[in-house]
């Protein structure tokens, strides 16, 4: 489907107050809108300029010309937007529009893009669902650019706070037993998500964001009873995620905010007798809209070549068990 349909409008009355309310700080709304629909939004004053796939294009002017209206009687936040986004049924829209999109991400080091289709498709989700999953082996990107897409949600205002979980279960350890303080305990689990932020945004800036409360580091056990707005959340390891873990994770999720869940099945370290959340979640939610879910395989992975091989070797001694075990 055609990607170039453009259309420009004139709100009216001009009133500044309405646009920044409308706009939101550092253009924050325009953004998440732009986000849930796959356009792309311009504006100089009350004057605006939307382009993107045509039902895409002509949603996302209707809804802004309708909160442009309604911000002439109240302030209009981030809860509002995602609110009135939802009621518009814009997922529907976004999915009927446009196929999965290039999405570049610049970074400290540069731009981060996907590596082949997989990853175009897991970045492009990402950017249009509010819960996403990515599921495979080791070495496929899933979360490193799911940080990637964290970082920039930062640089960009979408959201105020990036809060990276993990569930603390290693090698049979708990994590009582580990000596320190909260984040020291927490830190050897979580240093695949510090690598992915300092090579983006360089270890001062981590400190720094770390000591504002900016970035949050928090065993999965910790986020019961919270409820997380304008906020991009990353759960990582999540086959090692109860069922219980899971749903509770999983309802955290507050307005303005963006979940990414990766995890690789065939490395689950639960008790045999304990179902993962994550193969539970995937049976659960693969119908649920709004939810998205990205399948890497081997072919996918972006380490040593050798790694590949060796996925593919496990892989095939796993078929070969479970086809014997029938």
């Amino acid at each position: 489907m055609s990607q170039n349909h453009r259309q420009d409008f004139t709100l009216e009355p001009l009133d500044n107050e309405r646009l920044a309310s409308l706009c939101g700080p550092f253009d924050a709304h325009l953004r998440q809108i732009e986000g849930a629909l796959g356009v792309e939004i311009a504006n100089r004053a009350n004057i605006f300029h939307i382009s993107g796939a045509k039902p895409a294009v002509m949603a996302a002017s209707r809804l802004i010309q309708s909160l442009y209206e309604e911000a002439a009687e109240v302030s209009l936040d981030s809860a509002q937007i995602a609110l009135r986004l939802s009621q518009a049924n814009v997922e529907q829209v976004a999915q009927r529009s446009y196929a999965a999109q290039d999405v570049a991400i610049r970074v400290k080091r540069g731009t981060v893009r996907g590596r082949g289709a997989n990853q175009a498709r897991y970045l492009h989700q990402i950017a249009t669902h509010d819960i996403n999953f990515g599921i495979g082996p080791a070495g496929t990107g899933k979360t490193f650019l799911a940080v990637a897409m964290a970082v920039d949600a930062l640089n960009e205002s979408r959201v105020q706070r990036l809060i990276l979980v993990r569930p603390a279960v290693e090698a049979g350890e708990k994590l009582g037993f580990l000596p320190g303080d909260l984040t020291q305990k927490v830190d050897p689990y979580l240093r695949p998500l510090y690598d992915a932020l300092y090579e983006m945004l360089g270890v001062e800036k981590v400190a720094k964001l770390l000591e504002k409360n900016v970035i949050e580091i928090a065993p999965l056990a910790y986020m019961r009873g919270r409820t997380l707005n304008d906020a991009f959340v990353i759960l990582d390891e999540a086959q090692n995620t109860t069922i219980e873990q899971m749903k509770m994770f999983l309802t955290r999720l507050g307005f303005g905010s963006t979940a990414v869940v990766t995890g690789d099945l065939t490395q689950t370290d639960l008790p045999k007798h304990v179902r993962s959340g994550l193969r539970d979640a995937i049976e659960v939610l693969r119908e649920v809209e709004g939810v998205s879910f990205t399948f890497f395989e081997s072919r996918d992975v972006v380490r040593h070549p050798l790694v590949a091989r060796i996925v593919n070797a496990y892989e095939r001694r796993e078929q070969q068990g479970t086809a014997a075990a029938e």
